[in-house]
């Protein structure tokens, strides 16, 4: 536990620091070449956690000190050893013990003496802090406090349970590929290996207990791959068809571009401006067997990728805030500023605006976020719908069997739930 504890606070401070979780994770996992696999899953574990609760620890360290902790080595230390006394089954004295030595090892004068006084004073007074930091909606909700405010605004009625959702550990999702089999037959092929799972609609299935992916039977060789179910809504409401002319814009990872491959045979150019991963696209291609071209271009600047010949359908999921994914990037939470939605709508508005251009008379673009703010979602398609008279929106079902509506919620709008996470979508037909 002493090596986790204290490769989990390196990388969540380095998170805090503005980098990214899954590439720092990588980093020190390939870097300390002895772990096993259990102390790489520890350190995972502790890493997301910390940070996926990090700002209702930092309410309850608060309580603990008597002044402002300088030294961020240690308050980061303490924050993985708080999400472990309160979010894990570590024995209690073991995670005090490893921490204190921790610490020690970080070679801070008396840094020891006040990481065992805090967390054994935690342990003392467990409940009364508690219930001290619930009565802060950052102590309560886990949240930065400009996130809360802009829910409650939007949400009134439901912002504190979409935060609750967002906090929960994200279901394991399959895509079934229509092409290979049926969800049928996969759920029996699953139940033959002890994997319990279920039919969520369309070709989605969720897999009770999460298991790595080369366990899924089927997977390596293209019979399913992993997709959140409101992921997969994408490919089946853009209504593609045998022979269209298709473009996936910001295409990477490639979920949504070789979603579309399965469901018909296409003729389909998917571009991302990151030549890394759109590396990505082609790996997922070659694992499924499809075809796609692929380019590394900025998306913007259209004289430098299209050839003039309009597309039937065009694929619009553009970069956003990740407001309706945080459950599975806990890291957003740290990466994001309130300023920052203003840029991505600035970013979306241009590119929805050029991607126009591309789209065929009678033709549809499928507009897509991963996002739960109204400014990258309804907002924005508003706006977009009042700056172009040849646009028109047009209604839109999902594929899982309900419609993108609920009361008191935009059209378009999926909210984080047991199934899946926060999207939007908005069919558009050039008229």
């Amino acid at each position: 536990m002493l090596e986790t504890q204290q490769i989990a606070s390196t990388i969540v401070a380095a998170v805090a620091a503005g980098r990214n979780l899954n590439v720092v994770l990588s980093e020190h996992l390939s870097r300390h070449h002895r772990l096993t696999p259990q102390q790489r899953g520890a350190i995972s574990d502790l890493s997301y956690g910390t940070l996926r609760f990090g700002h209702r620890l930092e309410v309850i360290l608060a309580q603990l000190l008597n002044k402002p902790l300088q030294d961020a080595a240690v308050r980061w230390l303490l924050l993985v050893a708080l999400f472990q006394l309160e979010h894990t089954r570590a024995a209690q004295h073991a995670v005090v013990d490893y921490a204190v030595r921790c610490a020690a090892a970080l070679g801070h004068p008396k840094a020891g003496g006040l990481v065992n006084a805090v967390l054994r004073n935690f342990l003392r007074k467990r409940a009364e802090v508690l219930t001290t930091a619930a009565r802060s909606e950052v102590g309560l909700l886990a949240f930065p406090q400009w996130w809360i405010t802009k829910m409650r605004s939007q949400h009134p009625q439901r912002y504190a349970q979409i935060l609750e959702a967002c906090n929960q550990h994200p279901p394991l999702v399959l895509r079934v590929n229509c092409r290979r089999t049926t969800v049928a037959a996969y759920l029996l092929l699953l139940a033959d290996q002890g994997i319990a799972a279920q039919s969520l609609g369309g070709v989605a299935i969720r897999i009770e207990q999460p298991v790595p992916v080369d366990r899924l039977p089927g997977f390596t060789d293209g019979v399913v791959s992993v997709q959140d179910a409101g992921a997969q809504l994408a490919a089946t409401s853009l209504d593609v068809h045998d022979g269209m002319r298709v473009l996936d814009a910001c295409a990477a990872p490639g979920g949504k571009t070789t979603h579309l491959l399965e469901l018909a045979r296409l003729n389909l150019l998917a571009i991302d401006s990151d030549p890394s991963r759109l590396e990505r696209v082609r790996q997922n291609l070659d694992r499924l067997q499809l075809d796609a071209n692929l380019l590394a271009v900025d998306a913007l600047a259209i004289d430098q990728w299209w050839d003039g010949v309009p597309f039937d359908r065009v694929l619009a999921d553009l970069p956003c805030s990740a407001s309706g994914v945080v459950r599975r990037h806990p890291d957003i939470k740290w990466l994001r500023r309130a300023g920052d939605i203003g840029r991505f709508v600035t970013q979306q508005r241009a590119l929805l605006d050029a991607l126009w251009q591309v789209l065929a008379s009678g033709g549809k673009l499928l507009y897509a976020t991963c996002s739960v703010f109204d400014e990258e979602n309804s907002r924005q398609i508003e706006d977009f719908l009042a700056r172009h008279a040849d646009a028109r929106r047009l209604s839109l079902s999902l594929s899982l069997g309900e419609t993108i509506s609920m009361d008191g919620i935009p059209e378009g709008q999926l909210l984080p739930d047991n199934e899946h996470d926060g999207f939007f979508y908005a069919l558009l037909q050039k008229i």
